[in-house]
């Protein structure tokens, strides 16, 4: 069976999609080490991976505050201060990322490297010839972050603008971004490659993904961008995991009885400190309509929450593959595991819009018509209660939810991902040197 090296960012979202996977493995009886930030030690060991930590600033906490970490952060706004945060928070780590891997594999080959498009190290693995390192195939836990024609750069939030004209947009934008956000991440990566390889990266640091030998994203071509110049190692799997749903019911489970349309608002398990961002607006928003807000703190205690209205009940956790099908609206912050997961039992969507990858899912909900999304971080009661209003009672909502539903039933899923990586690791000693 393959030796696998699983390699990701210290950060929740990313890390727990592929403790799913990690498990999957393990369970088939593939040797899997799992490099990661050391808080993620005991998770990594309860799924029976081997836990190997990240080194240095590499081995980041996700749950700090980066504006006491880098504090020039805090007066730092729009493109600057996603700038700021792509250089310091996943490029500069780059360097050390790579070292584990490498130090890794040379302690014990591995067949294949499972990595997230976060992991700025995988730009640089690609400098070394296939056969000196594994093969490596990029998990897709964010939205598909691979520049093309056809979009605008990643991170704007922008939909597609089909056509001539299109084109020519992202092609500005694609420019205005180079040489305004992204120059002092591109010159340290470009630095580090030199150090390491002796020359530049073939490609933008960012767009490092579309070079790797498969990408694997964990959605359907229904909630990604169409991309005529998409390289043919890209790869729909649908849905990976589904995590959460081991929380006990709460005692006001009963009332779920459809009685009344449920609403469920989160903001996940890591950007949940400040409810303004959904959570309070949703809870403002509905306190007087006929339905039943349920909320899920994503682990903080229950007497953090504002005062709840009388139509509102909430948890730390619940678990989802119960909550879910009886869920009418999914209310978030973005987060991009907890999107699929709603559209896995085709619930419709109402999301803000808010830093990292947020505005990118955000784009993506209102796009492929599976809801509303609402262009802030802290968007008004007003602005929710339009939304949520819009999308219970428009049926066109629930019915491309329900499509995509559909599509993510007859995706592979994890067997998918499975399949690419028993190939790529059969190939072996087969492999030439990368182009």
């Amino acid at each position: 069976m393959p030796s696998i090296i699983i390699a990701t960012v210290p950060i929740h979202g990313h890390v727990t999609p592929l403790l799913a996977v990690a498990k999957h493995f393990v369970e088939r009886g593939d040797r899997v080490r799992f490099i990661t930030g050391s808080r993620f030690a005991g998770a990594v060991d309860a799924v029976g991976a081997q836990h190997v930590p990240l080194g240095g600033d590499a081995d980041y906490d996700d749950r700090q505050d980066w504006n006491e970490v880098f504090p020039e952060r805090s007066s730092l706004k729009g493109s600057k201060a996603i700038a700021h945060d792509v250089e310091h928070v996943f490029v500069r780590p780059g360097r050390l990322q790579h070292d584990a891997v490498m130090a890794a594999h040379a302690e014990e080959a591995a067949d294949v490297v499972l990595t997230d498009p976060a992991f700025a190290g995988g730009a640089l693995l690609l400098g070394h010839p296939l056969g000196t390192r594994p093969p490596i195939v990029v998990c897709g836990v964010l939205p598909l972050m691979i520049a093309s024609r056809d979009t605008a750069p990643y991170g704007m939030g922008l939909t597609p603008l089909p056509g001539p004209v299109g084109r020519l947009r992202n092609a500005v934008l694609g420019v205005v971004a180079a040489r305004t956000v992204f120059p002092a991440a591109e010159r340290h990566a470009q630095s580090v490659s030199r150090e390491l390889h002796g020359r530049p990266l073939a490609f933008p640091v960012l767009d490092w993904p579309r070079h790797a030998e498969a990408i694997v994203q964990f959605t359907v071509p229904e909630f990604e961008y169409p991309r005529s110049d998409a390289p043919a190692t890209l790869h729909f799997a649908g849905p990976v995991s589904a995590t959460g749903s081991q929380a006990p019911l709460p005692d006001w489970w009963g009332e779920l009885d459809g009685t009344r349309p449920v609403v469920h608002v989160t903001q996940g398990t890591i950007a949940n400190r400040d409810y303004r961002q959904i959570i309070a607006p949703t809870l403002e928003a509905l306190a007087e309509d006929d339905v039943l807000v349920v909320v899920s703190t994503g682990g903080r205690p229950l007497d953090t929450l504002p005062p709840l209205p009388a139509n509102a009940r909430a948890a730390e956790y619940l678990p989802y593959d119960d909550l879910l099908p009886l869920t009418d609206v999914y209310v978030t912050n973005g987060g991009y595991g907890g999107v699929q997961y709603a559209l896995r039992y085709g619930v419709p969507i109402v999301t803000s819009s808010g830093h990292e990858d947020k505005p990118e899912v955000a784009a993506r909900v209102a796009w492929s018509g599976v809801g509303r999304r609402l262009n802030t971080e802290t968007p008004s009661a007003d602005a929710v209660r339009a939304a949520v209003r819009a999308v219970l009672h428009d049926s066109r909502y629930r019915r491309a939810s329900r499509r995509i539903a559909a599509s993510m039933a007859g995706a592979g899923g994890i067997d998918a991902l499975a399949g690419i990586v028993d190939e790529l690791a059969a190939r072996g000693g087969s492999w030439g040197s990368h182009p």
